[in-house]
């Protein structure tokens, strides 16, 4: 299937202002700029805008950069031995921050990320953040998912009630020191940690033929594509 055009993601603007108007997410109306990035207005019951680029893309078909759940900086290896929030390994798992259960390590009841450990605020500035679980819900059950490809890249256009969309790419996730599903998967963290154990955090998954939401281990790189509040 083919896909509309997109604009760039980034503007020379920086500023934290809305620029009304604009066939800034691949369809539709109602995008606009915030702190230099694009956004679209999908036209969700809580007024959430949504990025038109993952963090470190370009474009909206780009994949961009890849972190671990409450990291905010890339790297080349994601496992436990490097995550920012663990002490041990699977023999001795201790969570130092972001935890509910003492098994797993030293527990502060922390379940969202705060915005210094968030990788789209941190990255992006102004009012972005990483959507929690009940907000990537919205999005999966306010909207039409089309697989399709868009600048070689196959993804989701995901299309709102007021025909503006967004694309997600396919980009898969990084385990240890190799990206997996490329292509096929995308794999979009929350800011919601999973408290049945904690671990683990929400994302969002998707293939060609199915869009969930489920928990993946922390430590391991995923997408993530900023929100911000309404602007009206």
């Amino acid at each position: 299937m083919a896909m509309v055009l997109c604009v760039s993601c980034k503007k020379d603007d920086d500023n934290n202002e809305p620029n009304g108007g604009g066939n800034t997410g691949g369809g539709g109306t109602g995008g606009g700029t915030i702190a230099g990035h694009t956004y679209v207005d999908l036209g969700l019951p809580s007024g959430l805008l949504w990025a038109t680029c993952n963090v470190g893309a370009d474009k909206p078909e780009d994949y961009g950069n890849y972190f671990a759940w409450g990291e905010t900086a890339v790297k080349d290896y994601y496992s436990l031995s490097t995550y920012k929030w663990c002490n041990g390994d699977w023999d001795n798992l201790m969570l130092t921050r972001y935890n509910t259960d003492s098994y797993y390590g030293t527990v502060d009841n922390r379940t969202i990320l705060e915005l210094a450990d968030d990788a789209a605020h941190v990255n992006w500035g102004g009012d972005w953040r990483m959507p929690t679980r009940e907000e990537m819900n919205e999005l999966k059950n306010n909207c039409t998912w089309t697989w399709t490809t868009q600048g070689g890249n196959n993804g989701y256009r995901v299309t709102g009630s007021n025909g503006s969309s967004i694309f997600l790419p396919a980009a898969g996730c990084y385990y240890n020191g190799g990206l997996y599903g490329a292509g096929f998967h995308g794999y979009y963290w929350s800011s919601s940690l999973y408290t049945g154990r904690p671990n683990g955090a929400y994302y969002l998954y998707f293939d060609s033929g199915d869009v969930d939401m489920d928990y993946y281990g922390r430590y391991c790189g995923h997408s993530v594509r900023p929100v911000c509040p309404s602007q009206k």
